[in-house]
């Protein structure tokens, strides 16, 4: 960050506290001079002047400003210099991954179906807007504990669904949390592949072990065919051609496995929704808005 002597800078005043870093550069909380608020400040470097500001931050900040939801990030100011763009937001306590790892409540049902529900909310309002999140993951969902609220973070790699396009890139993301599609390589994907993401998060909220883990995109495949069965052109119509290029590689046949083993403690109808979720077939897999009219948040929708 600039110092405060530069004018668009003097609203705020860095603490030296850094919350957070990438990347990009550091994220620090700091002090909002006219309002007294406590917010935090993503910095992000200009490494070549010449090329300016990234398309990809450009896109953020677009989407950012677009989007109005109380379970999305509010970005309340943009500074820019020549060497570097600070985007201000609204201050949280932690992400999804410390809140498992910190908080005695994390894997309480009660919690778990409560933050999910929102992170659907803000899911299915991003959906609606014709928004993919792409990098869904516990480190880009931030929790607010006084107002007990979750907020999706990190538009980095979001973008508009653009039907005139043939095929958005697919190497993008965090492995663990890919849609199969996307591992695959069908450029082709929409709002599943957010769907699935959250379905794979949805399981370590329970368990805070994550469901699928590997390192390359074909070891992910294993891992995601050995719980969920080997796919075939019923459970995945065009699975051949997508994935001709490994086909000699995969194991022998897997069959689905009983889920209920696989997230113990997950209630029936919560196993129920996380199978719709990680519903191999995109076309099939359930939306986020049709999720949060699932029995599994019944009780928590008639809660007073």
């Amino acid at each position: 960050m600039k110092e405060a002597g530069d004018c668009q800078y003097k609203r705020y005043k860095i603490t030296d506290t850094i919350i957070g870093e990438g990347s990009f550069g550091v994220v620090s909380k700091c002090i909002d001079c006219f309002t007294g608020d406590i917010v935090a400040i993503k910095n992000i470097k200009i490494k070549n002047p010449l090329e300016g500001i990234p398309c990809s931050v450009l896109r953020e900040v677009s989407l950012l400003k677009e989007l109005d939801h109380e379970n999305i990030i509010r970005l309340l100011d943009v500074l820019s210099s020549k060497e570097c763009l600070d985007l201000v937001f609204e201050l949280m306590d932690f992400d999804l991954r410390d809140f498992m790892a910190t908080q005695p409540d994390a894997k309480s049902s009660c919690s778990v179906k409560k933050y999910l529900h929102q992170i659907l909310c803000g899911l299915a309002y991003c959906h609606s807007h014709k928004i993919l999140h792409r990098d869904l993951k516990p480190r880009n969902f931030l929790i607010q504990r006084s107002k007990d609220i979750v907020k999706i973070a990190d538009f980095g790699l979001a973008r508009p669904i653009d039907d005139s396009l043939e095929e958005y890139t697919t190497r993008l993301a965090t492995m663990r949390y890919m849609a199969p599609e996307r591992l695959l390589g069908h450029g082709r994907y929409s709002t599943p592949v957010d769907v699935w993401s959250v379905g794979c998060i949805f399981a370590e909220m329970v368990t805070h072990k994550p469901l699928f883990c590997a390192r390359s995109a074909i070891n992910q495949l294993f891992s995601i065919f050995r719980i969920m069965g080997t796919p075939d052109g019923e459970s995945l119509p065009g699975f051949t051609s997508y994935c001709r290029d490994y086909l000699g590689y995969f194991p022998p046949k897997k069959i689905p496995k009983d889920l209920a083993k696989i997230v113990p403690g997950l209630e029936p109808t919560g196993i129920d929704l996380l199978q719709k979720m990680l519903c191999l077939d995109p076309r099939k897999r359930i939306t986020a808005q049709e999720a949060l009219k699932h029995e599994y948040f019944n009780d928590l929708q008639n809660a007073p």
